[in-house]
């Protein structure tokens, strides 16, 4: 009796447009970051938060160069490691940057969980805060299993109320320059006794959080469409989009309230628009900072289970992971798995010290993915592609490295603890005979557009 050749995996499905994409990529970099980091920033520079913010815009958008030509040159579900595997000729190494972006995404996604369940959300219930987080997380893993294009609609909807937010702050500010207040020469004013390039440097690695995000809409590449016209555009436009939005609320922060009441504050935008005498409710800006951060981990759980099926389907990561839901065409087990691992982190660590790791973890995948931009520049390919100039790589790795010289001994020491655990589960894999694919297998995808 012959046997019946077994049915092809369903392909994820191409539904993300270009407006989608640009939202996706702005409501990931509009995280929750900017909310609470402009008192920390002020810490550190004075009132002049808008330059360390314009430096780390510099440093992202060096980054953000080298995905657009990577991923318009190799789109593929996976992208850090699959830019890293075909670069380096490492199965090991493209495993290690697939662990560090995949490690940095859960991490994340845990970090916003304990945001949501505290001080905002208690404005609204009490409840206890592991319970709240745990309960989020279930909810973020549910609407991502429901579907890419359901998950993004979803976005635009959070992302419109997010950046309301923040304009909220710069209408505010305005408002209360009509009272003769408002001091502009505040924003423009370090803080006393420090040398302002050392102090700018320093607090670039807290603005560059506020930046971090954009990474994420690499693993989007199968479900991208007219990948190489799209994904440049949106990258670059959303980048520079919440550059403008952070550089105003920075000024309007900075001119509204003296610098030592935004140092005070856990919530230094909400004490500006109280400041401004503009008349928001404060319930209603707790409401804009909960969406702000569940758009946040929404955007990077999709982004996480992403990048777990591109892995598998690598053989880094076990074949199971790349079960596709026949309905929905969604990576059910890659969301399961992720979702479970972001759980267990949320039990085990606090907001702070997941913040710092997922910084630390990101900068060696940005660091590794300049790399690739260079080395695969000798692989040609037929189809037409981004192509940035050499230098916008070789400077981004140059910024890594001087952020990397900001990070703590502590931090260095919990992003190594993760990485071995990473050495770990290769090790695992390469044991249980998983075989990874080849480099040279990874050829680029022929798209269709609809």
């Amino acid at each position: 009796m012959p046997m019946t050749p077994p049915s092809p995996r369903p392909a994820l499905k191409r539904a993300v447009t270009g407006p989608m994409l640009l939202l996706f990529i702005l409501g990931d970099v509009l995280g929750a970051g900017v909310y609470a980091l402009a008192g920390t920033i002020a810490g550190e520079v004075g009132g002049a938060i808008w330059v360390p913010l314009l430096i780390a815009l510099c440093f992202a958008l060096l980054t953000a160069g080298s995905y657009a030509e990577l991923v318009t040159k190799y789109p593929h579900a996976g992208a850090s490691a699959v830019f890293a595997g075909k670069a380096f000729n490492s199965p090991l190494i493209a495993f290690l940057v697939g662990f560090c972006m995949l490690a940095a995404g859960v991490t994340s996604a845990a970090g916003l969980s304990l945001a949501f369940a505290g001080d905002y959300l208690s404005v609204f219930v009490q409840v206890s805060p592991p319970v709240a987080a745990l309960v989020f997380l279930g909810l973020i893993a549910l609407l991502n299993a429901r579907g890419i294009k359901e998950s993004l609609s979803a976005n635009v909807v959070m992302t419109l109320i997010e950046v309301s937010g923040l304009l909220i702050v710069m209408v505010a500010a305005l408002w209360f320059f009509r009272t003769g207040e408002a001091d502009l020469s505040r924003a423009l004013s370090f803080k006393p006794g420090v040398n302002p390039a050392l102090a700018v440097l320093s607090a670039a690695l807290l603005a560059f959080y506020s930046f971090v995000g954009f990474e994420t809409s690499a693993n989007l590449a199968e479900e991208i469409r007219d990948v190489r016209r799209t994904y440049p555009r949106a990258l670059f436009g959303a980048l520079l989009l919440a550059g403008a939005v952070y550089m105003g609320v920075a000024i309007a922060a900075a001119s509204v309230m003296p610098v030592e009441r935004l140092l005070t504050s856990s919530a230094p935008l909400l004490e500006v628009v109280k400041a401004s005498g503009l008349g928001v409710s404060p319930r209603l800006f707790a409401f804009v900072a909960l969406v702000a951060v569940a758009n946040g981990a929404l955007l990077t759980m999709i982004m996480s289970s992403r990048l777990a099926y591109g892995m598998a389907r690598q053989g880094l990561l076990p074949r199971a992971l790349t079960q596709v839901f026949p309905q929905r065409r969604t990576p059910g087990m890659a969301i399961l798995a992720t979702s479970v691992v972001a759980v267990a982190l949320t039990l085990t660590g606090s907001l702070q010290t997941l913040a710092q790791t997922v910084v630390l973890l990101l900068l060696f995948v940005f660091i590794s993915t300049n790399l690739a931009v260079l080395v695969l520049r000798k692989d040609k390919v037929q189809t037409p592609h981004f192509r940035v100039p050499t230098w916008m790589p070789v400077l981004g790795i140059v910024s890594c490295l001087l952020l990397l010289s900001q990070q703590s001994m502590g931090t260095w020491l919990r992003a190594g603890a993760l990485i071995l655990v990473g050495v770990g589960l290769h090790a695992v894999a390469r044991a249980g005979g998983v075989k990874p694919l080849a480099p040279a297998d990874i050829e680029p995808a022929h798209e269709k557009t609809s």
